[in-house]
């Protein structure tokens, strides 16, 4: 489920109709459930469903079909995707209700010649979904928008900087109606807040999202999911107890002078191979043993 939640966070917002209603919706459907998130800017409604939920509604509203649930799961995102993407079917009704804290879409349609009734039951949806999937995108859309504003700007007043150099070199415009004022700002917000703002938020135009809005959408919470995937990968390396420690400090101190050569000088006499050495463990005394000097001349074997 936590895999259909981001895949409901990547998808942009669309506007949508459900009967006489005006909403923004987003939905995602897979083979095993689907997440639907509406709002009317005043509301948000949401709802999760998983195959358990599919397999005992479908029973509940099409008593008469009987399918598996990733079929279900199917025609609900053929019938629901083509409405988001403001396409209108004949064959498939929306309705929906408003109630406390609650809302229900009814769909009604056609599967496999036999009529298909749906209901999504949405309940009123969380404030950290509300401004997961919609405030903290949209300040991300001002910011990025803002910041596009300025390096348009900037273009500008370097354009009007360029086409002065010509005029100073004696170049005219072999068309006058091309000619325009020099760009100034300041005075390009003042004439946009006072005339272009108004017809912007017009009669319900703060609940289009544009196609350009949407794809500034999907980049941003593309950016915002790698950042969080970044961070999950770091914080699961810091807690892994199988990832690898830190090296702890080594003691550079050393072994005995003494002890080393006890250990060095059997394995310089030894003529047997390593395979041929006895299994036998080593005795207790041999590691205790400060100073072990055995005789080169009657070593047969390691532990001889």
């Amino acid at each position: 489920m936590q895999d259909l939640d981001t895949c409901l966070l990547a998808e942009p917002w669309k506007s949508v109709s459900f009967g006489s209603s005006r909403f923004m919706a987003k939905a995602c459907f897979t083979d095993t459930g689907y997440a639907l998130l509406v709002s009317d800017l005043s509301s948000a409604w949401y709802e999760q469903a998983d195959a358990l939920v599919v397999q005992a509604r479908s029973q509940e509203l099409n008593k008469r079909l009987k399918a598996p649930v990733s079929s279900f799961l199917k025609h609900l995102s053929e019938m629901m995707c083509p409405l988001l993407d403001g396409a209108q079917t004949q064959s498939v009704s929306f309705t929906c209700e408003e109630m406390p804290s609650k809302l229900s879409i009814r769909v009604k349609s056609e599967l496999s010649g036999l009529p298909f009734y749906w209901d999504f039951r949405c309940v009123e949806a969380s404030v950290p979904m509300v401004s997961r999937h919609l405030l903290r995108p949209l300040m991300g859309m001002s910011l990025a928008l803002e910041r596009q504003s300025q390096e348009l700007a900037a273009l500008l007043l370097r354009k009007d900087a360029e086409i002065l150099d010509y005029r100073e070199g004696g170049a005219t415009l072999s068309r006058g109606r091309l000619e325009t004022e020099t760009f100034d700002e300041t005075t390009f917000l003042e004439n946009f807040l006072s005339q272009g703002l108004p017809e912007v938020c017009g009669s319900r135009e703060g609940m289009t999202f544009t196609t350009n809005l949407q794809h500034l959408y999907k980049a941003i919470i593309a950016r915002e999911l790698r950042g969080r995937k970044h961070q999950e990968s770091g914080d699961a390396k810091n807690h892994d107890p199988a990832s690898p420690a830190e090296p702890e400090e080594q003691d550079t101190s050393g072994p005995e002078p003494q002890q080393a050569q006890a250990e060095d000088t059997p394995r310089e006499a030894s003529p047997a191979p390593a395979a041929e050495v006895p299994p036998s463990p080593v005795p207790a005394q041999t590691q205790s043993s400060p100073v072990l000097k055995p005789k080169r001349k009657k070593a047969r074997g390691l532990f001889s």
